[in-house]
């Protein structure tokens, strides 16, 4: 018996997954990963690293985060206290769906889950004060690789649900796409 139902996205091998909660009385149990199970969703390499993240204030903004190959990763997402608009970028060169993206609404309540492949930038918005996430990687995190897009960027036109009210520095000097930007080739 599978404790996870998944969901494909419009995008090609962006997945939502559905925790199955098991509870009584006494609270309740959930499986936040399971290799076996996840392996036909996408998750086809070991965990290598799982942050735990906070942000305090609702409306903040964080990402649009990758990295390069070959640190290039797969992620889990997770809401495990509040609520998020979670974004998902196809960034991979040559995909029918580049510079599109996908959204989904995670929280605490509804048990969901974002699995992104590698070649996405992934960033989120807190819809809540107080809000805790956890990722799974499949990469440690690399500095030398690691890039990103600005969460305003015009030709994407990601509609945040509220204002932003908090981006960090980093975040926010992202650069603008340009012709130049071809993608991530895998």
């Amino acid at each position: 018996m599978s404790r996870f139902n998944i969901q494909p996205t419009r995008i090609q091998d962006l997945k939502v997954i559905t925790r199955q909660r098991l509870g009584d009385h006494r609270g309740f149990l959930s499986r936040l990963f399971c290799a076996d199970e996840l392996n036909q969703a996408g998750w086809t390499k070991p965990i290598a690293q799982i942050n735990h993240t906070y942000t305090a204030v609702q409306g903040t903004v964080r990402g649009l985060h990758f990295q390069y190959p070959p640190y290039a990763e797969i992620k889990l997402v997770s809401c495990i206290k509040g609520e998020i608009f979670d974004v998902a970028v196809d960034l991979r060169q040559g995909s029918p769906t580049f510079l599109q993206w996908h959204a989904e609404v995670l929280s605490q309540d509804n048990n969901k889950a974002l699995l992104i492949p590698e070649g996405f930038a992934h960033g989120f918005q807190a819809l809540t004060d107080n809000v805790e996430m956890l990722y799974c990687h499949s990469e440690s995190y690399n500095q030398t690789a690691e890039a990103g897009l600005n969460p305003r960027e015009p030709i994407l036109d990601i509609k945040w649900p509220i204002q932003i009210s908090e981006l960090s520095d980093r975040d926010s000097k992202h650069p603008m796409l340009n012709s130049a930007f071809k993608g991530v080739a895998l």
